[in-house]
């Protein structure tokens, strides 16, 4: 962008409404920790015929509120899609792109959730459910990058800008494995840690849902060497501050993430710890997301770069 001063006002609002998204996530393990999806019971939007829940219904205001916030979320979209229509349609329309592609994937969104009420929180809806709130959080991240970041000294693709994908779409495999363990019924299919129940690494002989639970385990292991091999590389190649800041803080995020897992376990999947897990997970996939999209915006203006030589 040649004059920042003039996208401010969308910049910061797609990083608010990006981060709202994020609590949502984590208001939603709280309603799943709670079991207050059904608190409205099968009515949407209304909770139980009423537009607002009895007093003294808990789980119905937890649910309500859910709701409630969801729709906050939809009008700050709004105003990013007029915003990036007004702003980014002649300057630059990857980002009015991804804006569209946000408004797109919470209506999905809205649908799945309507969806999810209406059968009674089917494991395969809940987990849908939940990987479009974290493509939704990522296309926020996404257009906010996209109209503030600009690179110093853009690179071509290498093996930082794989990994970074690699990363990306292993944290997205891991919350979804995450919510079909949860959802599945899963939670507790293997009591022991990191292990499943007497040492076993693959449970075959101890039914499905001890191997949804072990898939979900091993889909963890395997993120963090490629989380090694990633920092690694990322401090070999990379000179740029924000982005060994980004993966630092991915990298951590991760294993607190990895801490508060075996954690629910040792609680006997105890709530505030699964609500935290679940935060954690999206921050992680947000904070790799934000690094692909920096990866992306620099090998783009490399390529145009070299467009440009004679």
């Amino acid at each position: 962008m040649t004059d920042g001063s003039r996208n401010t006002s969308f910049i910061a609002l797609s990083l608010a409404t990006a981060l709202l998204t994020l609590g949502l996530i984590v208001f939603g393990a709280v309603v799943r920790v709670t079991e207050s999806g059904l608190g409205c019971g099968n009515d949407w939007p209304l909770c139980n015929g009423t537009i607002f829940p009895p007093l003294d219904n808990i789980t119905a205001w937890i649910e309500w509120l859910h709701r409630l916030f969801a729709l906050l979320i939809g009008l700050l979209g709004l105003v990013m899609l007029a915003l990036a229509w007004r702003r980014y349609r002649d300057q630059d329309r990857r980002v009015l792109n991804m804006t569209v592609l946000a408004a797109l994937l919470f209506l999905v969104q809205s649908g799945l959730g309507a969806i999810v009420v209406f059968l009674d929180l089917p494991p395969t809806f809940v987990t849908l459910h939940l990987g479009v709130a974290m493509l939704l959080l990522g296309a926020l991240l996404g257009a906010t990058m996209l109209a503030w970041y600009q690179p110093r000294k853009p690179y071509q693709a290498d093996t930082v800008t794989s990994l970074a994908s690699i990363n990306a779409a292993f944290a997205l495999l891991i919350i979804l494995t995450g919510a079909l363990v949860r959802g599945s019924g899963a939670t507790l299919a293997c009591t022991a840690w990191p292990l499943c129940n007497d040492g076993a690494l693959i449970p075959v002989d101890e039914g499905p849902l001890a191997l949804i639970n072990m898939l979900h385990r091993l889909s963890v292991l395997a993120m963090a060497l490629t989380m090694i091999l990633l920092q690694k590389q990322i401090e070999r190649n990379r000179g740029e501050t924000l982005t060994k800041r980004i993966a630092q803080a991915a990298g951590l995020a991760y294993l607190a993430q990895i801490g508060l897992g075996a954690m629910f376990v040792i609680s006997a999947a105890g709530g505030e710890w699964g609500a935290l897990h679940v935060g954690l997970a999206a921050a992680v996939w947000g904070l790799l997301v934000v690094l692909v999209a920096i990866e992306r915006i620099n090998n783009e203006s490399y390529a145009h770069a070299e467009l440009r030589l004679p």
